[in-house]
Protein backbone atom coordinates (compact mmCIF):
# COMPACT_ATOMS: atom_id res chain seq x y z
CA UNK A 1 0.00 0.00 0.00
CA UNK A 2 1.48 3.39 -0.73
CA UNK A 3 1.22 6.16 1.42
CA UNK A 4 -0.68 9.07 1.14
CA UNK A 5 1.29 12.25 0.24
CA UNK A 6 -0.20 15.24 2.25
CA UNK A 7 0.86 19.11 1.57
CA UNK A 8 2.56 20.16 5.27
CA UNK A 9 4.23 23.55 5.96
CA UNK A 10 7.41 24.10 7.61
CA UNK A 11 8.75 27.71 8.83
CA UNK A 12 11.51 29.00 8.08
CA UNK A 13 14.11 31.81 8.98
CA UNK A 14 12.68 34.96 7.34
CA UNK A 15 14.54 35.85 3.63
CA UNK A 16 15.57 31.70 3.84
CA UNK A 17 12.74 30.13 1.84
CA UNK A 18 14.66 29.94 -1.25
CA UNK A 19 17.55 28.62 0.25
CA UNK A 20 15.24 25.97 2.03
CA UNK A 21 13.58 25.09 -1.01
CA UNK A 22 16.88 24.63 -2.62
CA UNK A 23 18.08 22.47 0.46
CA UNK A 24 15.75 20.31 0.51
CA UNK A 25 15.33 19.42 -2.98
CA UNK A 26 19.07 18.94 -2.92
CA UNK A 27 18.84 16.52 -0.47
CA UNK A 28 15.79 14.79 -2.73
CA UNK A 29 18.33 14.43 -5.40
CA UNK A 30 21.24 13.39 -2.93
CA UNK A 31 19.13 10.52 -0.95
CA UNK A 32 16.93 8.87 -4.04
CA UNK A 33 13.61 10.58 -1.91
CA UNK A 34 11.28 11.55 -5.03
CA UNK A 35 8.61 8.59 -4.21
CA UNK A 36 8.64 10.78 -0.35
CA UNK A 37 8.53 13.91 -1.15
CA UNK A 38 6.90 15.13 -3.80
CA UNK A 39 7.30 19.02 -4.20
CA UNK A 40 8.42 22.00 -2.23
CA UNK A 41 7.02 25.42 -2.83
CA UNK A 42 7.52 28.63 -2.33
CA UNK A 43 4.41 30.88 -2.77
CA UNK A 44 4.99 33.72 -5.47
CA UNK A 45 2.75 36.21 -6.93
CA UNK A 46 3.62 38.34 -9.12
CA UNK A 47 2.76 42.36 -8.84
CA UNK A 48 2.83 45.29 -10.56
CA UNK A 49 5.37 47.89 -8.75
CA UNK A 50 5.43 51.52 -9.82
CA UNK A 51 9.11 52.74 -9.13
CA UNK A 52 10.85 56.09 -10.17
CA UNK A 53 8.10 56.60 -12.56
CA UNK A 54 8.61 53.01 -14.18
CA UNK A 55 6.12 49.90 -14.04
CA UNK A 56 7.94 46.53 -13.29
CA UNK A 57 6.61 43.21 -12.36
CA UNK A 58 8.13 41.65 -9.30
CA UNK A 59 7.50 38.81 -7.23
CA UNK A 60 6.18 38.70 -3.86
CA UNK A 61 6.51 35.64 -1.52
CA UNK A 62 2.61 34.86 -0.54
CA UNK A 63 3.81 33.65 2.74
CA UNK A 64 6.79 35.04 3.86
CA UNK A 65 8.78 32.67 6.24
CA UNK A 66 6.72 29.27 5.48
CA UNK A 67 7.88 26.41 2.49
CA UNK A 68 5.17 24.18 1.44
CA UNK A 69 6.15 20.56 0.44
CA UNK A 70 4.07 17.89 -0.54
CA UNK A 71 4.95 14.82 0.96
CA UNK A 72 4.86 11.70 2.96
CA UNK A 73 5.35 11.82 6.88
CA UNK A 74 7.28 9.41 8.17
CA UNK A 75 10.21 9.08 10.79
CA UNK A 76 13.12 9.75 7.76
CA UNK A 77 10.97 12.95 5.95
CA UNK A 78 10.51 14.34 9.14
CA UNK A 79 13.92 14.22 10.30
CA UNK A 80 15.21 14.98 6.78
CA UNK A 81 13.46 18.32 6.74
CA UNK A 82 13.67 19.12 10.59
CA UNK A 83 16.78 19.27 10.22
CA UNK A 84 17.36 21.03 6.79
CA UNK A 85 19.38 24.48 7.25
CA UNK A 86 16.74 27.29 8.04
CA UNK A 87 14.08 25.38 8.91
CA UNK A 88 12.77 25.84 12.23
CA UNK A 89 9.89 23.73 12.63
CA UNK A 90 7.02 22.01 11.33
CA UNK A 91 3.40 23.83 11.80
CA UNK A 92 1.64 22.44 13.86
CA UNK A 93 0.75 21.55 18.12
CA UNK A 94 4.11 21.07 19.56
CA UNK A 95 6.23 19.09 16.86
CA UNK A 96 3.74 17.14 15.59
CA UNK A 97 3.16 18.24 11.64
CA UNK A 98 0.14 18.77 11.18
CA UNK A 99 -1.38 18.14 6.96
CA UNK A 100 -3.12 21.11 5.40
CA UNK A 101 -6.87 20.32 5.08
CA UNK A 102 -8.86 20.59 1.89
CA UNK A 103 -10.29 23.52 2.71
CA UNK A 104 -6.85 25.31 3.35
CA UNK A 105 -5.46 23.81 0.14
CA UNK A 106 -8.13 25.72 -2.23
CA UNK A 107 -7.45 28.95 0.11
CA UNK A 108 -4.02 29.24 -0.78
CA UNK A 109 -4.66 28.61 -4.57
CA UNK A 110 -3.04 24.88 -4.93
CA UNK A 111 -4.57 22.79 -7.52
CA UNK A 112 -4.92 19.20 -7.93
CA UNK A 113 -1.84 18.46 -9.59
CA UNK A 114 -0.02 20.95 -6.35
CA UNK A 115 0.70 23.53 -8.52
CA UNK A 116 -0.30 26.98 -7.40
CA UNK A 117 -3.60 28.27 -8.95
CA UNK A 118 -2.85 31.50 -10.94
CA UNK A 119 -5.24 33.67 -13.00
CA UNK A 120 -4.33 36.10 -15.44
CA UNK A 121 -6.74 38.67 -14.85
CA UNK A 122 -6.93 41.95 -15.08
CA UNK A 123 -9.81 44.37 -14.21
CA UNK A 124 -12.02 45.04 -17.46
CA UNK A 125 -11.86 41.29 -18.50
CA UNK A 126 -14.88 39.25 -19.30
CA UNK A 127 -15.80 35.84 -16.69
CA UNK A 128 -18.03 33.52 -16.51
CA UNK A 129 -18.77 31.87 -13.00
CA UNK A 130 -18.22 28.10 -12.92
CA UNK A 131 -20.08 27.33 -9.75
CA UNK A 132 -22.01 28.86 -6.55
CA UNK A 133 -25.42 30.53 -6.60
CA UNK A 134 -24.27 33.17 -9.71
CA UNK A 135 -22.95 29.98 -11.81
CA UNK A 136 -23.26 30.54 -15.77
CA UNK A 137 -23.53 34.61 -15.43
CA UNK A 138 -21.19 36.18 -17.06
CA UNK A 139 -19.48 40.00 -15.48
CA UNK A 140 -16.66 42.25 -15.69
CA UNK A 141 -13.60 41.63 -13.49
CA UNK A 142 -13.48 44.77 -11.45
CA UNK A 143 -10.25 44.11 -8.99
CA UNK A 144 -8.21 40.89 -8.06
CA UNK A 145 -7.70 40.03 -4.49
CA UNK A 146 -4.67 38.09 -4.33
CA UNK A 147 -4.47 37.43 -0.63
CA UNK A 148 -7.42 36.26 -0.53
CA UNK A 149 -7.85 34.40 -4.13
CA UNK A 150 -10.67 36.37 -4.68
CA UNK A 151 -11.79 38.63 -7.87
CA UNK A 152 -14.44 41.32 -7.30
CA UNK A 153 -16.58 40.87 -10.54
CA UNK A 154 -19.55 43.09 -11.92
CA UNK A 155 -22.42 41.30 -12.16
CA UNK A 156 -25.81 42.64 -13.44
CA UNK A 157 -28.74 41.09 -11.53
CA UNK A 158 -32.10 42.00 -12.53
CA UNK A 159 -30.78 44.99 -14.50
CA UNK A 160 -28.66 46.92 -11.47
CA UNK A 161 -25.02 46.24 -11.14
CA UNK A 162 -24.47 44.08 -8.48
CA UNK A 163 -20.43 43.38 -6.86
CA UNK A 164 -19.92 39.88 -5.52
CA UNK A 165 -15.91 38.54 -4.42
CA UNK A 166 -15.74 35.28 -6.07
CA UNK A 167 -12.41 32.66 -5.35
CA UNK A 168 -10.80 32.01 -8.23
CA UNK A 169 -11.62 28.21 -8.72
CA UNK A 170 -15.46 29.52 -9.54
CA UNK A 171 -14.30 31.56 -12.50
CA UNK A 172 -13.01 30.93 -15.72
CA UNK A 173 -11.99 33.63 -18.66
CA UNK A 174 -14.24 34.23 -21.39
Amino acid sequence: MAEKTEWYVVHTYSGYENKVKANIEKIIENRGMHDLIDQVVVPVQETLEVKNGRKKTVQRKVLPGYVLLKMVMNDDTWYVVRNTRGVTSFVGPGSKPVPLTEAEIATMGIGEGGDLVTLDLTPGQLVKITSGPFEGSIGNVEEVIMPKKQVKIKLSVFGRDTFVELDFHMLQRV
